[in-house]
């Protein structure tokens, strides 16, 4: 029911924020209050109103105890009989006061609080990270555990509410509370403020001596929970591989080391929090007795009153129970902190490969790629880099089928994702079509190409979902159609998931790990049927299918590649002799080039790869051209 009644209140300050903020996703800032305000800017005139409500709360409470305490003169100085005629009107205001406007203050600090700030808060940092994080470079999660990255993003979002809520509240509450303590103790008699005072520099001796050192353990604890979750997700994520080499012993061991580095920061903390409970009320206490012994000896000396004596007496009672929260709620304002900082250095770390200022978007009206004078190598410890490619140049035709093949390490494979640029040249520079990738935007540019890899990994959502993922208008008749063409539609009308969700609706299990490494191939052929895109990358594309099916999507492989500039990779070399050029690549370099018959004739590299995989019959190796043309090569 009263629910009901506040409901639109409740939904009025619920939309005055929007928790998913438009606009260009940026870098936060690494400096600590210029990170805090990079996530705070859409909160801030909430932030403003709450710390006004909580200040006339507090005011209204130190109010209130001063009236209490003329109360207390009013009863010890009249009779009853005169009482109600004297004061009743007042006393009747004050009630009427207190019982409608301290209730309408917190109601709305609280809808300020609790709606408006507390759910939307977190939500923008979660929100602005995620997007950032997306926008990360290939590299850095190459170096990162997913779990901790993600821990992070969720713990640096609450944190950063906490750090800067706190601050506002604890620091307008203090202050109007204790200036309105000192105030009505000094004016009652100066004598009775100095147990007070006298209590705040031993209270900020204890703070300057105490939060520093819990803000550094809890530092040291955050990023060892964080490295504790990502240990623990790792070990989730690869379950196959440690049940298949039947070593959980080393993943517990593995797990436990963390855990250990985790423990340790946590007696750290606790001893810290032991002997700083005990400083706390031993100064709590000086304060009580101190407060005490002054006001009944001004009292007996007839300097103060009784309800002088009430106040003081009352109001330290509320500083020593506000103390303790105030000292906690400082400490835990510091784990928060520390919490921010160890976020801040993963969050904040600009990607390594970012679009030009005004970057165009790519246009690829005929398919023209150029690799001129290439320049790359992986960063290794120490700023060096491991050179793979030096001065490399190749044009690839527009609709031209290009295959390239070489040892493990070669450059194969860094070769297409320099194409999708998923690293960033040394040197040198990729055009398509004339417009160099770097200065294109890089959605643009994955519009274009369309890429099945090796090792193919699905979301954890519906088959449907991954198959349109590169093509989200698609229709149902389209998704079909591509799932035919990938020879898919044979085993996705059994699936079913534990929600008895079946067919395109079944979830796949993170990274697909409910499908066979067969078919999650099919599906990566399906999607990238389904998106069509003028650039074609297939990177050991059927390396996971059985041959039957192999030479059933060799087929349609063909089909998908009519029209379209194509750079395919392969380590069995039957898969792509048929396309128009071969190139093979050693050492960072193009060492052989030509049709699969020219490769043949040179008795190069090419031609004892071909005889390596045809078993050493090389009178298999020069098959009739029609054979060829339809790639049922098949050296065995």
């Amino acid at each position: 029911m009263f629910s009901r009644v506040l409901a639109p209140l409740f939904d009025y300050f619920e939309a005055r924020i929007n928790p998913y903020p438009d606009g260009r996703v940026e870098t936060p800032p690494k400096g600590l209050m210029a990170f805090l305000w990079h996530f705070s800017r859409p909160v801030w005139p909430m932030l403003l109103w709450m710390s006004l409500f909580t200040a006339l709360v507090s005011a209204t409470e130190v109010v209130f105890f001063n009236y209490m305490g003329e109360l207390v003169d009013w009863l010890a100085g009249v009779e009853r009989v005169g009482f109600w005629q004297a004061h009743g009107a007042a006393l009747i205001g004050v009630g009427i006061a207190m019982l409608i406007g301290l209730p309408l203050l917190v109601l709305l600090q609280s809808l300020v609080t609790n709606q408006s700030i507390f759910g939307n808060y977190p939500m923008i940092g979660r929100w602005l990270s995620h997007r950032h994080m997306l926008g990360q470079s290939l590299a850095f999660y190459q170096d990162e555990f997913a779990g901790r990255v993600s821990q992070k993003v969720m713990q640096t979002a609450l944190a950063i509410r906490e750090t800067v809520t706190k601050v506002m509240d604890l620091l307008v509450y203090a202050i109007v509370y204790f200036t309105g303590a000192a105030i009505l103790l000094i004016k009652a008699d100066i004598w009775l403020a100095l147990p007070l005072f006298v209590w705040l520099l031993g209270y900020l001796a204890i703070m300057r001596f105490f939060v520093p050192r819990l803000r550094n353990v809890s530092m040291a604890q955050a990023n060892a929970r964080a490295q504790m979750t990502g240990r623990v997700v790792d070990s989730y994520s690869n379950i196959q591989t440690i049940k298949l080499f039947a070593d959980t012993r080393h993943e517990q061991n593995y797990a436990r080391e963390a855990m250990e580095g985790f423990m340790t920061t946590v007696h750290g903390q606790m001893r810290l929090v032991t002997v700083l409970s005990v400083c706390l009320t031993l100064l709590n206490t000086l304060l009580l007795v101190g407060m005490a012994a002054t006001v009944l000896v001004a009292w007996y000396t007839q300097v103060i009153s009784l309800g002088v004596l009430a106040i003081a007496i009352a109001l330290v009672m509320r500083v020593r129970f506000m103390s303790d929260w105030i000292l906690w709620e400082v400490a835990r304002l510091f784990e928060n902190v520390g919490t921010v900082q160890d976020g801040m250095n993963t969050i904040a770390n600009a990607p390594a490969v970012r679009d030009a200022p005004e970057a165009p978007t790519l246009a690829v009206p005929r398919g023209e790629i150029r690799f001129d004078a290439l320049h790359f190598g992986y960063a290794e410890a120490g700023g060096a880099y491991k050179p793979v490619f030096d001065s490399l140049d190749l044009t690839i035709a527009p609709g031209e089928k290009v295959g390239l093949i070489g040892r493990s390490g070669a450059g194969k494979s860094t070769l297409a994702n320099l194409l999708l640029r998923f690293y960033d040249l040394q040197g040198g520079a990729i055009r398509i079509d004339g417009q160099n990738i770097a200065e294109v935007t890089q959605t643009s540019l994955r519009h274009q190409i369309g890429m099945v890899t090796q090792d193919t990994s699905l979301l954890h959502r519906s088959l449907r979902d991954n198959i349109r993922y590169g093509s989200p208008d698609a229709g149902d008749d389209a998704v079909w159609d591509a799932v035919r063409q990938a020879h898919a539609d044979g085993f996705i009308n059994d699936l079913v998931d534990p929600e008895g969700r079946r067919g395109l609706d079944a979830h796949v299990g993170e990274r697909g790990v409910k499908l066979s490494g067969g078919q999650r191939q099919r599906i990566a052929i399906a999607r990238v049927l389904l998106k069509n895109a003028p650039i074609l990358v297939l990177d050991e594309a059927t390396s996971a299918l059985d041959s039957e099916v192999e030479a059933a999507i060799q087929e349609q492989l063909e089909h998908l590649m009519q029209g379209k500039t194509v750079i395919a990779i392969a380590h069995r070399l039957s898969t792509i002799a048929m396309l128009d050029r071969l190139l093979v690549v050693d050492g960072g370099q193009i060492v052989e080039a030509g049709t699969h018959r020219e490769l043949l004739a040179k008795n190069g590299i090419y031609a004892r790869l071909w005889k390596h995989q045809s078993g050493g019959f090389i009178g298999l190796d020069a098959p009739d051209q029609a054979s060829t043309d339809k790639g049922y090569l098949d050296p065995a």
